[in-house]
């Protein structure tokens, strides 16, 4: 058999992948869609997609194909030639999914409060499944200053020798752009503590980057200040819930009239135990669509599947995979048991995602995780990235 390989491949030669890398493309300013797309290749074949710096959608391989040629600016009949040939498939096939492909990014780019994270698959594969370049999103704990902080810290102040100043914190930003990191969340602590927290944003979209922000909310209620978060170019933002707070209701009301997609934090404890319901009831009469669940403590796993299963029957969608800013409701004390979900949140930690502290020290998430991989100002991104992929599991 293999003296027949090189003859069987001379008459069926096998087809080549896609170059890895990663791709530009701004549609004219005449265009009825003016849009920009950056695409990220695998060496696999599987890719992302950021569209407009809202969204990162991530690319199967087939869809991956029909993204690359559109970013190229590849005329559609040679593109759709070119696919048919590469896989050996009807030319009338892959015109169909290509104008599908077209078709699903109008979509995209014209939707208001879009999700930050979307999947566009011909073929459906799991998210984080497939071997990275890079991670597909950076959480960045700009502080972990709280307002009105108690004696006793709630954040994990002892573990960060000093804050990164604006110009460190952009140089930050720039090496994870450069290597193909999509997305970034601003974090904490309290992030709008920093009075740098707007001019981070811009220049994180000015790269490309989709950006988010997790927040207790109190600032939020300063319209002016709101104003200059939107401005700046935040995609999405999700606020720590504080059921007995009439601020952080009053945050919410006003970020869900804004064009922004919300994500809402209930941390479940003894306190807010008995009341579940009745603040599941009003996240959904306020018109919020997704939220974010933790507890804090194990003995409230229970609860948290009650929490889930009672969002679930109101057809609020659930993200589990997002960090949550440290605070009197979210602990270092209980970082170890908070925001964890064994089936999905830890999948993607130090694979699919990286956590900055404050001083610039990476680790592969939040909470559990204390091994430092290394610092992202001080140290090559690939010294970085090559201790986040020797400490994850294999999956």
């Amino acid at each position: 058999m293999n003296l027949l390989r090189p003859l069987i491949e001379r008459f069926f030669p096998p087809h080549q992948p896609l170059p890895a890398g990663v791709y530009h493309f701004q549609a004219p300013e005449n265009h009825p869609f003016p849009y920009r797309l950056h695409l990220r290749i695998e060496a696999d074949g599987h890719g992302v997609l950021v569209v407009n710096a809202s969204t990162v959608v991530h690319l199967n391989k087939t869809a991956c194909e029909y993204a690359y040629h559109l970013v190229q600016n590849t005329p559609e009949q040679q593109a759709i030639t070119e696919v048919a040939k590469r896989y050996r498939i009807a030319k009338e096939t892959v015109e169909r999914d290509y104008h599908d492909m077209i078709e699903r990014l109008n979509i995209l780019i014209d939707t208001p409060d879009l999700d930050p994270i979307s999947f566009l698959d011909f073929e459906r594969s799991e998210p984080y499944s497939g071997a990275s370049s890079a991670p597909y999103r950076l959480d960045c704990a700009l502080t972990y200053k709280l307002p009105g902080q108690a004696l006793r810290p709630q954040a994990p102040e002892e573990r960060v020798r000093r804050e990164l100043v604006t110009d460190e914190w952009r140089a930050v930003l720039d090496k994870a752009w450069q290597a193909g990191v999509p997305h970034v969340i601003f974090t904490g602590g309290e992030p709008t503590l920093r009075s740098d927290l707007c001019d981070l944003i811009r220049h994180a979209e000015g790269l490309g980057m989709v950006t988010g922000l997790i927040t207790d909310g109190l600032r939020l209620v300063e319209a002016s200040y709101l104003q200059e978060l939107l401005q700046s170019g935040l995609d999405h933002i999700m606020v720590l819930v504080d059921p007995d707070c009439d601020t952080c209701w009053q945050a919410l009301n006003d970020l869900i009239k804004e064009d922004i997609a919300v994500i809402a934090h209930l941390t479940i404890n003894a306190a807010n135990l008995t009341r579940l319901n009745e603040t599941i009831d009003r996240l959904v009469e306020m018109g919020v669509q997704t939220v974010s669940l933790s507890e804090a403590d194990p003995q409230l796993k229970q609860a948290l599947q009650s929490a889930q299963q009672s969002m679930a029957e109101r057809q609020l969608r659930l993200v589990w995979d997002l960090p949550v800013p440290y605070s009197s409701f979210n602990p270092v004390a209980v970082e170890m048991a908070e925001g964890i979900d064994e089936a999905t949140s830890e999948d993607g930690a130090g694979r699919a995602w990286l956590y900055v502290e404050p001083d610039g020290d990476v680790l592969p998430g939040q909470g559990r995780y204390q091994s430092v991989l290394g610092n992202l100002l001080t140290d090559p991104w690939d010294t970085v990235w090559n201790a986040a992929k020797a400490a994850a599991p294999q999956v």
